[in-house]
């Protein structure tokens, strides 16, 4: 049986405080649900994470984004969304133009294949969470939405401190 980080930290818990055991457990959590949305993606669409999210992205701006937006987005660098946009332009779902304002940035956005397309996975993505969080009552999911967001700020602030 394959241990993940948390259940190892719970097996000598004396030697870990509760704030590692935390992060243990949301990292845990993290790992298991993106697992299970990169499996469903893989196999119902044969499409990566990472392009759904670029996709996503762009079906929040019907008029286009830049590179330079969309990294800023997805928190990666410009590299890594070339890459990505090149083999969605070749496959059909997006294209690209030159902006009107500047003739050196790239504007992408969506062809009206790849939005239908996009729309068709997003709607079982948000089927495949929906069975992840089942379990929880909506009063589990509130309390876990006001405890992360506390947690968000925490870890903002932790990171934002000179050390």
């Amino acid at each position: 049986m394959i241990l993940d980080s948390e259940t190892k930290a719970t097996e000598h818990s004396e030697d870990h405080g509760d704030e590692l055991r935390l992060w243990l457990r949301l990292l845990t959590c993290t790992n298991l649900i993106e697992g299970e949305v990169r499996r469903q993606l893989r196999e119902r669409f044969d499409v990566t994470l990472p392009r759904f999210d670029l996709m996503a992205q762009l079906d929040k701006a019907p008029d286009g984004m830049t590179l330079s937006d969309i990294s800023k987005r997805m928190m990666v660098s410009n590299g890594n969304v070339t890459g990505l946009v090149e083999r969605l332009v070749e496959s059909g779902h997006l294209d690209r133009r030159t902006s009107e304002t500047d003739r050196r940035v790239q504007v992408i956005r969506l062809t009206r294949a790849g939005r239908a397309e996009f729309r068709k996975m997003a709607a079982e993505h948000e089927l495949w969470i929906a069975r992840i969080f089942a379990d929880l009552s909506a009063k589990d999911v509130q309390d876990l939405m006001r405890l992360l967001g506390k947690t968000k700020v925490s870890a903002r602030k932790a990171t934002q401190q000179k050390a």
